[in-house]
């Protein structure tokens, strides 16, 4: 891991104290940005989404899916906790805390944008991170690339059906044009234009591809902050009258995360899969595509919403997350080898 990414938590912590002091400081500014949008969708963010998204994106080879049929265990299992197990755990576990357990201290309507926000994440599976993850467990990097290519072909379709019905179930009213644009938006498009880049890079040279990634990608965490930035200095009134709510959010989300890690974890051990197919396999279903759910509260919600909110906690929590996931599959090596 680079620099920037092996301290992803530094710079979004930063991130965020700058976003809640200048969100102090000049209010106004930020009301100003806020009002910079296009069908629900904020000119500025949508600037950085794509900052972070597009380098992402190029590193996808689609030509991948081909291979698909050589190893399907660790394929199927990926998919069934992605889009069978994941989405609804997400939900269920958001209605538990903050419907139940945390009502004492959240109102009812921040109740259901924390919940919508959980629901985003847990039906964007992660994209890009996988290939960190997968490298620092020395898992398969060609079925690693093939795992995440078939998920993101489904993502396309899926998304937005999936996250409509769970926020419906979630009494959160959905307008299905803003989800839909947000997903062809970024999702689509960024796909479309990385596998045209991919395209014209590799009819250079094989290099070409990692070269132009590597210049791209300290731009994509920047992408990346400069969001977080923006989100929690339109949050930072919100901040300072309720610090105890980012504890809050975080508590559910990381539940989430070492609930479906054991799930994978237990059937890839019962699917007797290579470790090397096993390790990236947990870790997919593990991770989220944040940038995807951080983009499509925005659109939904707005700014300044409690969904945008959570799915930004999402971020922050979840780099250490899956760093410590990162070291109990090393950990359990030996339950697969042999």
């Amino acid at each position: 891991m680079g620099l920037f990414e092996r301290y992803l938590t530094v710079w979004v912590g930063l991130g965020i104290l700058a976003g809640v002091g200048l969100g102090l400081l000049a209010p106004g500014a930020f009301q100003a940005i806020a009002g910079l949008e296009v069908a629900h969708v904020n000119l500025v963010v949508a600037v950085f989404i794509w900052v972070m998204i597009y380098p992402m994106m190029i590193q996808i080879d689609w030509s991948a899916v081909k291979d698909v049929g050589q190893k399907p265990r660790g394929l199927l299992l990926t998919l069934v906790v992605n889009w069978l197990i994941k989405p609804f755990t997400m939900a269920a576990l958001g209605v538990l805390f903050f419907q139940y357990l945390f009502a004492p201290w959240v109102d009812a309507r921040s109740a259901s944008e924390y919940i919508a926000g959980m629901i985003l994440l847990g039906v964007a599976p992660c994209t890009a991170m996988v290939f960190v993850w997968s490298q620092l467990v020395k898992g398969d990097a060609n079925y690693t690339l093939v795992q995440v290519s078939v998920n993101d072909l489904i993502m396309v379709v899926a998304f937005a059906p999936i996250a409509a019905f769970l926020l419906g179930v979630t009494n959160v009213t959905v307008p299905w044009e803003t989800l839909v644009l947000s997903t062809v938006l970024y999702v689509v498009l960024p796909l479309a234009a990385g596998m045209a880049t991919r395209h014209m890079l590799q009819r250079r040279s094989g290099q070409s591809v990692a070269d132009f990634v590597a210049w791209l990608k300290p731009w994509s965490i920047v992408g990346l902050i400069a969001t977080v930035v923006l989100l929690f200095g339109f949050q930072a009134g919100t901040i300072v009258a309720q610090p105890l709510v980012i504890g809050l959010i975080a508590v559910p989300l990381i539940v989430q995360s070492y609930g479906i890690f054991a799930i994978s974890l237990v059937a890839a051990r019962w699917l007797r899969l290579p470790h090397n197919v096993a390790g990236p396999a947990c870790l997919i279903g593990t991770s989220n595509f944040f940038e995807l759910a951080v983009a499509v509260a925005i659109s939904l919600f707005g700014l300044n919403s409690g969904a945008a909110l959570a799915t930004v906690v999402g971020v922050l929590v979840e780099v250490p997350v899956m760093l410590s996931l990162v070291a109990l599959v090393n950990r359990t090596r030996h339950w697969f080898e042999g």
